[in-house]
């Protein structure tokens, strides 16, 4: 079925426009970067296979934008050009939002610069804009923020980023946190089901303290998804914590 044809059997709430038609889901370590993992980026090879996975089935729907969304500094849209660096993390390596940008503009910050590096894996992806969100984002804020997300364009597909706790054993960058496990474990359900309700409820004082960065951003795509309409089906990719930190990778579809 071509676009056009798919915009014609949109949800009805919109008439002829479906805002949100894909998610994926993914985590933003910069180990996923093999200059910045060195020796140690084999340990991540199936991690990053399952974001590749993740992004191409996201291209796959067949979207007139993607919309990177992760957390940063503040709320709002990064106008183009933007470009994001690996410096901090050792390697001289910077990433453009959009391939081939002269400019480095604005900044991205690190959840955004791993998004946009996953996103040039791919060849051929449609236009991309980019939106930030604060980790201590409010109610208010995520719902305003999951309308604009809607308005981006006519479909939409959102590459989201974002990690799970951090308090996963005593070498966990949050040390060790009995709630992270049972935490970790709610969020990956939620994502393979597609339960936007369990993503919305995620307590934001629980998962500052479990230093969960996915949780804001988590919350814009489900309420975005709930604008959108109809149903969801969520697949669970990948689900590990191989340094204290959980990872997840997710794909979800309008069904």
């Amino acid at each position: 079925m071509t676009g056009s044809a798919r915009r014609r059997t949109g949800d009805s709430r919109y008439g002829e426009r479906v805002p949100l038609v894909a998610a994926a889901v993914c985590p933003h370590p910069p180990l996923l970067v093999p200059e910045v993992a060195g020796s140690a980026a084999p340990e991540l090879n199936d991690l990053r296979a399952a974001c590749d996975t993740a992004v191409r089935r996201l291209l796959a729907t067949d979207p007139d934008i993607v919309l990177l969304l992760g957390t940063g500094p503040v709320t709002g849209p990064i106008r183009t050009p933007a470009t994001g660096s690996l410096q901090p993390w050792g390697v001289d390596l910077d990433v453009p939002l959009v391939p081939g940008q002269p400019d480095r503009g604005a900044v991205l910050p690190l959840s955004l610069t791993i998004g946009a590096w996953l996103l040039a894996r791919h060849d051929g992806p449609p236009p991309v804009t980019a939106v930030q969100v604060a980790a201590d984002a409010g109610p208010a804020e995520l719902a305003a923020l999951a309308d604009d997300v809607g308005a981006a364009g006519d479909r939409v597909a959102s590459l989201v980023l974002g990690d799970g706790s951090a308090c996963r054993g005593e070498k966990a960058p949050g040390y060790d946190d009995a709630r992270a496990l049972p935490y970790d474990r709610g969020v990956a359900a939620a994502l393979a089901d597609a339960d936007l309700d369990a993503l919305l409820d995620l307590d934001p004082v629980v998962s500052a303290a479990l230093k969960a960065a996915g949780r804001a951003p988590w919350q814009v795509l489900a309420g975005a998804a709930r604008a959108a309409g109809g149903g969801w089906r969520g697949e669970l990719l990948h689900d590990s914590a191989p340094y204290g930190v959980a990872y997840f990778v997710a794909s979800w579809e309008r069904v």
